[in-house]
């Protein structure tokens, strides 16, 4: 199917002699995989898809958007819930060949290409026996991760992905490379620490890595009915707990795992996940309370931090929705709300009903950054994915049912990374109204015409 409005072919001839990578368009051989996102929901025909392997293939990108009038779509990992690594009818700018990662271990810094993942990154440093915090999916893009704020495993103990950002290399909306770092346009700098894409395009960042000598874990699998007691025990653990600890409570469909009984496979179980940036020895200890209530798995063991950044992969071409709410505190009652909620989940899907701690290093430099949330202790973190489009229906009711039940003990912030498109009140409430008017004064100095716009959008200061 054509574009409904063509692209003019001179202006498209340009672009394919600009480009060290490659321009596809409805039609031509790979276009159709190349336009295909994580999320199955999502199906768009850009008119173009700009493949860049340079910061000049950007730059360049940039300025054809910009004389031909298309909508740009700025493409990482692709992992936007809400689809905004594509868009109908206009150009998209493909970073995924520009994933070079070189670490610095002598200077605890790694550099990172624009379209690299999380899995590039962690790769890169587990040789060092290094890292910085990167998301709970290998296969996320970092680029969107990091400067949408950065949540992972290791946030408790070295601050969220974007404290630890040291300088983005950026193409802005008349495409030109700038650098932003706490020397050279500062302002810019502060609002590349949860602002998004709204600002230009990522080329390439250089992130603090942090010694990680020992990984380990623990997963612990109970019946459901076990939860109410699980979730108080994980609650005691996690508020005294030292900040090498992550992880959380899951209700899920058990997976197909070595370590899963058969007879357990696709049935709801209460998982606990006790991350730990130690060593094994470490997790028995603190996971004692929880090992007492007698889980019906249990796996405990160190593990390279690579690998754990794996296990929770949800592979592509499943259909996704998610979002988020964070609260200041998680009594019993709410407790009872969460579990009876994970208890309700749709059957035959492969939804995840998730409870983070937070807290330790993220809340430490609450108020720095425009990342109102960081100062909550809990997150309840409503994922969804299935395979059928028939349960569309009760899959999005679900996360909704999440949502308004933890609504009385919710604050109004909420990560953006963690939702799709739920309006204007929860993307101001991503920044919180002060962060919000200095964001817009930077989007009006780097891109007054709001060139970068599908994403949590932030419009420009008039």
């Amino acid at each position: 199917m054509a574009p409904r409005t063509p692209v003019p072919g001179t202006a498209l001839a340009g672009l394919r002699e600009d480009l060290a990578g490659e321009v596809l368009v409805p039609g031509d051989p790979g276009y159709d995989e190349a336009r295909a996102v994580h999320n199955a929901m999502i199906d768009r025909r850009p008119a173009v898809v700009a493949q860049c392997a340079t910061p000049e293939d950007v730059a360049n990108a940039v300025l054809f958007g910009r004389e031909t009038g298309l909508p740009i779509a700025v493409r990482g990992g692709g992992h936007s819930v809400a689809g905004a690594s594509s868009v109908d009818d206009g150009l998209v700018i493909d970073l995924r060949r520009m994933h070079t990662v070189v670490a610095d271990p002598e200077h605890l810094t790694v550099r990172v290409d624009g379209g690299a993942t999380i899995g590039h990154l962690d790769r890169a440093t587990q040789p060092f026996h290094l890292a910085t915090t990167g998301g709970r999916a290998s296969t996320t893009g970092l680029g969107g991760f990091v400067l949408g704020g950065g949540s992972g495993w290791l946030e408790r103990k070295f601050g969220l992905a974007c404290d630890n950002l040291l300088s983005v290399d950026l193409v802005t909306a008349e495409g030109k490379h700038v650098v932003a770092s706490e020397r050279e346009n500062p302002e810019l700098f502060w609002a590349l620490h949860g602002g998004g894409g709204n600002f230009g395009v990522a080329t390439s960042m250089t992130l603090r890595l942090h010694e990680l000598p020992a990984m380990s874990f623990a997963l612990l699998l109970f019946p459901p009915a076990s939860g109410p007691a699980v979730l108080r025990a994980y609650r005691e653990l996690a508020e005294g707990a030292p900040e090498e600890l992550g992880g959380g409570v899951l209700y899920v469909p058990a997976p197909p795992a070595p370590f899963v009984p058969g007879h357990l496979v696709g049935r709801l179980v209460c998982a606990v996940l006790v991350t730990y940036a130690g060593p094994v020895a470490r997790v028995h200890a603190l996971a004692a309370g929880l090992l007492a209530l007698r889980p019906v798995v249990e796996l405990v063991q160190d593990v390279p931090y690579a690998d754990l950044q794996c296990m929770l992969d949800d592979p592509p071409g499943l259909r996704n929705h998610w979002s988020a709410e964070y609260l200041d505190a998680l009594p019993d009652e709410a407790l009872d709300v969460f579990h009876a909620l994970g208890d309700r989940i749709p059957r035959g899907t492969a939804i995840q009903h998730v409870l983070f701690p937070m807290g330790g290093a993220v809340a430490r430099s609450a108020g720095r950054y425009p990342l109102p949330w960081r100062s909550a202790a809990w997150v309840v973190h409503p994922f969804a994915t299935w395979e059928d489009p028939a349960d569309d229906g009760r899959a999005v009711q679900w996360v909704h049912d999440v949502r308004s039940g933890m609504g009385p003990w919710a604050t109004d912030a909420v990560y953006l990374n963690f939702i799709g498109a739920e309006g204007e009140r929860r993307v101001a409430a991503g920044f919180g109204a002060e962060n919000r008017a200095r964001l817009a004064a930077v989007k009006a100095a780097y891109d007054p015409g709001n060139v970068f716009r599908l994403n949590h959008n932030i419009a420009p200061a008039a």
